[in-house]
């Protein structure tokens, strides 16, 4: 099947399969007499993979180690664990900063009144001052 197809069945745009070409999370694909790629099911199959590793917020290098680790079926899975556990840990750390920041940010919105002038802005003022 073209790009087009395997773009439509799997979800991803044409670009974000390129994309994953270049990174080399996908195989180049054979191409036709007319130099258009072709795909099969393993494309989907991966393409799939890929999107469900996204989803959860993986990185490129992540996902490359992940594939690397299903090319091994037989081996132990202890560092697909480990993988897991380190984006765990990134995602904890996230979670953090995103709850400080929303913090910051409440204090910032009650710094300031609707009723005031852009020269009198508690927020503008906030963000101004050095930490």
């Amino acid at each position: 099947m073209k790009i087009g197809d395997i773009a439509e069945i799997t979800g991803c745009s044409i670009q974000t399969i390129r994309f994953y070409e270049r990174k080399k999370l996908l195989p180049e694909p054979t191409r036709t007499d007319a130099n258009y790629r072709l795909y099969d099911q393993n494309a989907i199959e991966r393409l799939t993979f890929i999107k469900q590793c996204r989803a959860h917020d993986m990185s490129i290098q992540e996902i490359s180690l992940l594939l690397a680790n299903k090319e091994m079926p037989e081996e132990s899975c202890d560092s697909v664990n480990a993988i897991i556990d380190e984006h765990l840990q990134q995602i904890t750390v996230k979670i953090e900063e995103l709850i400080a920041l929303k913090k910051s940010l409440k204090q910032m919105v009650n710094s300031c009144s609707s009723n005031r002038k852009i020269k009198d802005c508690g927020i503008l003022s906030n963000l101004t001052k050095l930490d």
